[in-house]
């Protein structure tokens, strides 16, 4: 009896292991963990009767002195919880990693994400793979010094090569921080453990086994392929995971009911889709959006990453569409085009919220192909119009309108006091918050009665206006150079300033002033709605949280003494983003 073998897990294994649970603790969510019990259990399965054979075989062996004695099929219980937190570690990087990842954008069609070339890469990747297993095939037979390495391709690379075949797309086409990165680190980490248990003889790999090659010295080129396809299965296992997730949450039509924690009889059926069923359409109005969030919101793309399933899919797909017709209208050559594109989103509205039985989507569909410019057909084709309220989206061009009231006529400010101010916030603003938290029930399937879901959707409206006064507060200087005053009027008069004033020098003390009441409203209204964040499904509490105070940072950036907002706006370092979002999910 001994405890060196358990030595090397106090020591190496379980340290990594807190750190990696401690950092990724706030963004666990119930898939996560099935996740990770799912390839455990794979794990364990699959290898233990592989280990037994190899020590039945003395292939490799365990001093009696280096272990702690119990046994499973002569496996020691050391091992068995190797194959454990191995499998853990590995997949709590993967998940860091690949969080924030919009997994659908990476389907690949026959004509998207160049579906058809990766079909080579497919088939070169089947061709090696199957060169490994048959080489391993023929030095178990041998039964020489080259037995060892045969039996691990022998065993790992059959299953491989079946991930491979049904999540190749994603394993070529997903960032490398998602595939070569969490496969890189723990194999590395565990080479340099392995060098120091074999130096130490917690396990012996027996002569006439193994070809006697060293990546190293100390370490045995059988240890260090078998690091490697371990870790290879678990990450490639997680991908294929991902891989199934995504067609299942992307395609609502093939597949309308999708559960938190699909079985694996349903992730089998995603992954077997034929890709020349996928909705191409979809996806790369799915890639449009995504981008379009990347570009023009980056606290809000820090937060989307942070959501899940299809409740992702579909505020990103929101975003798009507010973006859109937001974009329509701003950039417009003149208040007449604006105003024809007003009109033009409120036909649209009118055709996506028909009754039931008058709704036609292949009509809409031919609508705005044949109204909208092709950048943004997609954000209006894709919105889930079937289960959002129709009320926020008039109110949100609404808004639009109050916008061009600016370009009305000669010093036209339509911002003449608090109410207009408060209208306008909740007309381009408010209402998206409502509409995202319809999107949470929506999504969800928390018990909440009807009075107390509109008492949260209401409190959603007033978020959004304190978001909006920080957006204002942030923006004076920019408005200002497209002749926008957002400062109601008549706090401009307290001060003997007029809108023209602050065009002409929006960056005057009094200005500065005026910001810093617009934000005490901000803070003001933001700590009233706050607490009915606590209140909504806990799945999309932690995130929403992230969204809020992401932006709310903003706010708290400009209320610093001395801040000076830069070209116009004030930014938030990207360390102190992800900072905020660890914190707000930590509550």
């Amino acid at each position: 009896m001994g405890v060196d073998y358990a030595l090397v897990h106090l020591f190496y294994t379980i340290p990594p292991a807190i750190a990696l649970t401690v950092l990724y603790r706030p963004l666990l969510t119930r898939l996560d963990a099935y996740k990770i019990l799912f390839l455990i259990t794979i794990a364990v399965v699959a290898t233990t009767p592989w280990d037994s054979y190899l020590i039945h075989n003395r292939v490799w062996t365990y001093p009696a002195n280096a272990i702690v004695g119990p046994t499973l099929f002569s496996i020691p219980a050391e091992e068995i919880f190797f194959f454990v937190i191995q499998t853990y570690n590995t997949s709590l990087l993967y998940l860091i990693f690949s969080t924030p990842t919009f997994h659908p954008v990476y389907l690949c069609g026959e004509t998207v994400n160049d579906g058809r070339a990766l079909r080579k890469w497919r088939w070169l990747g089947q061709v090696i793979l199957s060169i490994g297993i048959l080489s391993g095939v023929n030095l178990v037979v041998q039964k020489e010094e080259g037995f060892y390495l045969g039996l691990i391709l022998v065993w790992a690379g059959p299953f491989i090569l079946l991930l491979w075949t049904l999540a190749y797309q994603f394993l070529l086409g997903l960032p490398w921080t998602n595939t070569i990165l969490p496969i890189t680190v723990p194999t590395l980490y565990l080479w340099i453990v392995d060098t120091l248990a074999l130096k130490r003889g917690t396990w012996v790999i027996e002569s006439g086994t193994k070809l006697g090659w060293h990546l190293w010295d100390g370490l045995e080129i059988e240890e260090a392929v078998f690091f490697l396809a371990t870790n290879l299965l678990i990450v490639f296992g997680l991908v294929a995971f991902d891989n199934a997730l995504a067609i299942l949450q992307a395609f609502p039509l093939m597949f309308p009911k999708v559960p938190v924690l699909p079985s694996p009889v349903m992730l089998v059926r995603g992954l077997l889709v034929p890709i020349a069923n996928y909705d191409e359409q979809r996806i790369k109005g799915l890639k449009e959006a995504l981008e379009r969030l990347r570009r023009k919101s980056r606290s809000f793309y820090l937060a989307s990453g942070v959501f899940q399933g299809r409740l992702r899919i579909d505020l990103v797909l929101l975003y798009s569409f507010c973006r859109v017709a937001d974009d329509l209208v701003d950039n417009a050559g003149s208040v007449a085009e604006a105003k024809h594109w007003i009109t033009q989103m409120n036909r649209y509205l009118n055709y996506a919220y028909l009754k039931d039985n008058k709704r036609d989507s292949k009509s809409m569909e031919e609508f705005v192909k044949a109204t909208f410019p092709p950048s943004a057909q997609a954000a209006l084709i894709l919105l889930p119009t079937s289960y959002l309220s129709s009320q926020p989206l008039y109110d949100l061009l609404k808004g639009f309108e109050m916008d061009l009231d600016f370009s009305s006529g000669k010093n036209s400010f339509p911002i003449v006091d608090e109410t207009s101010l408060q209208i306008y916030a909740s007309r381009v603003a408010g209402t998206v918050a409502e509409a995202c938290i319809e999107l949470v029930y929506h999504h969800t399937s928390a018990p909440v009665t009807e009075v107390e879901r509109q008492d949260i959707v209401r409190a959603g409206g007033q978020m959004g206006i304190a978001l909006q006064y920080v957006n204002i507060a942030r923006d004076i200087k920019v408005d200002a150079q497209i002749s926008r005053v957002y400062l109601p009027t008549t706090w401009l008069k307290e001060r003997s300033l007029t809108p023209e004033d602050v065009v002409k020098a929006p960056d005057t003390p009094h200005t500065e002033v005026l910001r810093q009441k617009l934000l005490d409203q901000a803070m003001a209204i933001y700590s009233q709605a706050r607490a009915a964040i606590e209140l909504l499904p806990l799945e999309a509490r932690g995130p929403m949280r992230v969204a809020v105070e992401s932006y709310m940072e903003i706010g708290r950036i400009l209320r610093k003494p001395g801040y000076r907002v830069k070209a116009g706006r004030a930014t938030v370092p990207k360390m102190r983003r992800l900072e905020v979002a660890w914190t707000a999910l930590s509550r």
